[in-house]
């Protein structure tokens, strides 16, 4: 499968590129950006790799114009690798233009309900697809894999860190939906792509997933920030939820709480060092 370069720009002694390709998986093309270290640009180098899930209205634009995550993941040597966050161009109603959670906001699953499941296939599309793209034309190890994301995202980095043990060797989030069977979001989304029968939808909420875990998933820890000015926080977020269910079964957790922060991008950048070191430690960089 082709990638099609979009555009590249020198950053930090490194190069942030911007593709696009024919997705077998969605059916429509996708596109996605990377930050390649000056690690990664030595004859024969393979570097380790991050995954970072972005949110509502985000693009594979988003995270790399304004996280400033760059320059620290120039000094450890970590390849980041920013999917756009849904399918476009189906022409459905709603669809992911209109930036809609559970009619169009891509949730990062596999829909199984008309009219979505035809395209939203995100699960399988950063799973299988893309990681395999990344391995394939890129200096990045996708045996050295870590995933990371924010709200939206931070939901889908989590779930798919827990719903593909040994794919990701860590993960970490920024103000994350942490239990969306329990928030108008998560319902919304879930109803839309998975139907109405709720039993189907913890396979899908973080603290439902790691409540159910027999042996500790990720014993070197998982890193949450959130921002206690975050207006999502006293009806979307639920991280309480998720640290109870870390509790239970014993999973080391480092949730930050801030006072004064929000849930945007200027929060991120205040705290985005911390998880490409958390990162870099579990993959060896």
């Amino acid at each position: 499968m082709a990638l099609e370069l979009l555009s590249e720009h020198a950053c930090f002694g490194g190069v942030q590129r911007f593709y696009r390709h024919a997705s077998d998986v969605i059916g429509l093309p996708m596109q996605f950006g990377v930050y390649l270290p000056p690690q990664a640009l030595q004859p024969g180098a393979r570097v380790p790799v991050l995954f970072y899930l972005a949110g509502l209205t985000c693009t594979e634009e988003t995270f790399a114009i304004k996280a400033g995550a760059q320059q620290h993941a120039a000094q450890h040597g970590l390849a980041i690798v920013t999917p756009d966050t849904s399918p476009r161009g189906t022409d459905l109603p709603g669809q992911a233009d209109s930036w809609d959670f559970g009619v169009g906001a891509g949730f990062y699953l596999d829909a199984t309900e008309a009219p979505w499941a035809a395209h939203w296939r995100m699960e399988t599309y950063l799973t299988q697809e893309l990681h395999g793209l990344v391995g394939q034309h890129l200096p990045a190890d996708p045996a050295r894999a870590g995933i990371f994301g924010h709200s939206m995202g931070g939901h889908g980095a989590l779930t798919l860190a827990l719903r593909h043990p040994g794919q990701y060797r860590s993960v970490s989030a920024f103000a994350p939906i942490a239990n969306p069977v329990n928030c108008p979001w998560g319902e919304k989304a879930f109803s839309g792509y998975l139907g109405p029968d709720r039993s189907r939808w913890a396979a899908h909420d973080a603290a439902c997933l790691m409540a159910q875990q027999q042996a500790v998933p990720y014993p070197e820890g998982i890193l949450i920030d959130q921002g206690l000015a975050d207006k999502f926080l006293p009806t979307q977020l639920h991280p309480e939820a998720f640290e109870a269910a870390c509790a239970k079964v014993t999973q080391p957790l480092t949730l930050r709480r801030h006072a004064g922060y929000d849930h945007g991008y200027y929060f991120i950048q205040s705290v985005v060092a911390d998880h490409i070191a958390h990162h870099a430690r579990s993959l060896g960089a």
